[in-house]
């Protein structure tokens, strides 16, 4: 049995070759031939003509939309990435019963396929998948200007450094003024394909200027996507009139119509709506803080990089383009400590971990001060009853206390690893106590959750799996 297939996830990091690598092991250990290509920051591992026409069963662990046209005629199982990394044999199986698979028959869209669309999360997580680069890279850069001083890159203050200004440009007013027109812009082309890319740039980039934010490039983003796909992919016209329609009447209707419905329809009541947010978030108290943190912890926490996850830390992300800094420096405070809580039980409470656990768990450390969460699916995937409260607690603990003592950060990401960067965090030593805190948490939970396991260590198991 060949086996071919791609994983796809929409950040393009963890869950993408997670994925490859579970549906690999289980489909060797079973006796079958499998290749799968992973398309994250990169294409990897890329399938070739004769190995796709030689397979029997194509598998596509993926959460974004992918180009399927090479695989016409193949049967095809769809499957999410978590799913493919939580049940991997079960997948396998499936694709080789033929259970919910499809027949490819021509060159057709990905999202189309078993007659069902891409629904909205996975449009917004396209749109994350645009902006997140511009995030990453614009928010470490302006961490980097405030290195050599909180206003350095004013040229009328005493401590100005023109490599702070140029640092504070490229990333402030560049990097982050287009967070919000990509963000528009891949969920417009998520649901209309290239014609709504135009459309949901020109919602994205209103919203930014107009004040609705994050909120209303989400809200624009999908207007415009489905107007420009009702023009473009709806809408019949001659042959002989088709290239004119497409390159000139799909823009311009689908530009005026969601330029008009921004200006008088959601721009204003959204950013009403987000103004009383960030007044709500900036004026909270201790207390309501505390509160607060404790749920960013319980989602990041909840499934480790899928839908819940994405959607507190996308929302952080999006608070801080109004000036609100703290909720995005829980994010990363809650999901810094589920890898790094794994690690360090599986040091104080050996018997509870086989060997193999262990030494999978010597890279959390890294993956944990990294803020990738990802790290810990794995654990959570071989024993969720025990280890996803264990790993709730521990994330609710670091964001609450993050959240109650006010501790803000002006990078989104980059874990512990920003804590030389100067006047990043405003309070970078309790923002190690919320993590360390998280931490003992979390291994506290799992030592006394978890049962002891060494006499099952030399238990024969399957290839790649836990016992």
């Amino acid at each position: 049995m060949k086996i071919v297939g791609i994983s796809a996830c929409p950040t393009g990091i963890a869950h993408t070759y997670m994925a490859a690598e579970k549906l690999e092991k289980t489909a060797k250990s079973l006796g079958y031939t499998i290749k799968i290509e992973t398309q994250g920051v990169k294409v990897e591992n890329i399938l070739s003509t004769e190995e796709i026409q030689q397979a029997e069963v194509v598998i596509l662990a993926v959460d974004k939309e992918v180009q399927t046209d090479r695989f016409a005629g193949k049967k095809v199982k769809r499957v999410s990435t978590a799913r493919a990394i939580r049940e991997p044999e079960k997948v396998i199986q499936e694709a080789i019963d033929g259970v919910e698979v499809t027949t490819i028959a021509q060159a057709e869209h990905a999202s189309n396929e078993s007659g069902k669309k891409a629904g909205i999360y996975n449009h917004f997580m396209n749109g994350v998948n645009y902006m997140l680069p511009l995030v990453i890279a614009g928010g470490i850069l302006i961490a980097f200007s405030f290195a050599f001083g909180i206003n350095a890159a004013d040229p009328s203050d005493p401590s100005y450094n023109q490599i702070a200004e140029v640092l504070s440009t490229i990333g402030g007013n560049t990097a982050f003024a287009l967070m919000v027109p990509a963000l528009a812009a891949g969920i417009a082309t998520s649901v209309a394909g290239r014609p709504g890319f135009a459309a949901g740039l020109v919602a994205g980039t209103m919203a930014a200027s107009g004040g609705s934010g994050f909120l209303g490039g989400m809200v624009g983003g999908l207007l415009a996507g489905y107007a420009t796909d009702y023009l473009a992919n709806k809408v019949t016209v001659a042959k002989s009139f088709a290239a004119l329609y497409q390159l000139i009447i799909v823009p311009l209707i689908s530009v005026a119509v969601t330029g008009f419905a921004m200006f008088y329809f959601i721009d204003k009541p959204i950013s009403y709506v987000l103004d009383a947010l960030t007044n709500w978030l900036n004026g909270l108290g201790s207390t309501s803080g505390v509160v607060f943190g404790l749920l960013i912890g319980i989602m990041m926490a909840a499934d480790m990089g899928g839908p819940i996850n994405k959607s507190i830390s996308t929302f952080s992300i999006g608070l801080m383009s109004a000036g609100v800094n703290a909720p995005i420096a829980a994010c990363m405070a809650a999901g810094m400590t589920p890898p790094l809580g794994i690690a360090l039980a599986s040091i104080l409470f050996k018997q509870k971990f086989t060997q193999e656990e262990r030494t999978s768990a010597q890279s959390c450390w890294v993956l944990g001060l990294s803020y990738i969460t990802e790290g810990a699916i794995p654990f959570a995937v071989a024993d969720p009853l025990r280890v996803i409260p264990s790993l709730m607690a521990g994330s609710a603990t670091a964001a609450a206390i993050s959240m109650g003592v006010g501790v803000t950060s002006l990078a989104p990401h980059g874990g512990i690893w920003i804590l030389p960067i100067p006047n990043v965090l405003n309070n970078p030593l309790m923002y190690v106590v919320a993590i360390v805190s998280g931490t003992v948490v979390t291994a506290l939970m799992l030592g006394f959750l978890k049962k002891s396991r060494t006499e099952m260590e030399h238990q024969p198991t399957d290839e790649g799996k836990l016992i």
